[in-house]
């Protein structure tokens, strides 16, 4: 489904109602929020090839008819870096993942939108996001998203009775949270997996409360100017 004109016209019309209640690029500055601590957690390198990207649950929901985003990003590569809470004694959520594309100052996130949303009877309570089922988050460029799809296509050929996840991912998690304790469960909470036979990564994230639907903001300075993208996982 191509975005259409009305479309495009009725989202004019209630964009203002599709920004996020807080910014976050100032809450990644913060030491705590809620009574909690945070940390902020560094988790590699992310390339964008081709600046078309898009956020799902990458072993449910991430299929080569997905549609990215209507904004396009700028190529090149940056790093990812997910926000910590401690909610006690070594137990830690992921609240929110970010990009950012340079250093300036955000002013105002908007909802990322592939354009073919209903928006009809959008207020500011409405929240389109992406869905979760397999408890995990991965923010992609639509060329990197063909080679991790022909990967897994090619995984099932090869294990047709298997699960990716059991049987491959599963201890590629628990390795990672060997090498990098910090803020993660012994079976892992993260990796930024490299595809086989390639130079591109593909993030994989726990998501804050694990199954649901999370919203995705673009966050923009005071001349209009694309500053990053955020992923919700705790609202805040």
């Amino acid at each position: 489904m191509n975005t259409t004109k009305e479309w495009l016209e009725k989202y004019e019309a209630v964009k203002h109602l599709l920004t996020a209640p807080v910014n976050y690029a100032e809450v990644f500055e913060k030491n705590e929020i809620h009574g909690k601590q945070l940390f902020v957690l560094e988790m590699g390198e992310i390339i964008f090839p081709t600046g078309e990207i898009l956020v799902r649950d990458p072993l449910v929901w991430l299929h080569k008819k997905e549609k990215p985003y209507l904004t396009k990003v700028p190529t090149g590569k940056y790093k990812i870096e997910t926000l910590v809470a401690k909610i006690e004694e070594d137990h830690y959520r992921y609240v929110l993942t970010r990009v950012k594309f340079n250093e300036n100052k955000p002013v105002i996130y908007y909802e990322a939108l592939k354009g073919d949303e209903n928006l009809e009877g959008v207020d500011n309570e409405s929240i389109f996001g992406f869905m979760v089922d397999a408890g995990l988050a991965t923010i992609v460029d639509v060329e990197i998203r063909d080679k991790y799809c022909d990967f897994v296509d090619a995984w099932y050929q090869e294990n047709p009775e298997g699960n990716i996840y059991d049987d491959f991912f599963a201890e590629l998690f628990k390795k990672n949270a060997i090498e990098n304790p910090k803020y993660q469960r012994k079976d892992g909470d993260w990796i930024n997996f490299k595809i086989p036979n390639t130079d591109l990564f593909i993030p994989m994230i726990q998501s804050g409360f694990g199954d649901g639907q999370y919203p995705v903001y673009f966050g923009y300075d005071e001349k209009g100017n694309l500053c990053d993208v955020v992923l919700e996982y705790i609202p805040l």
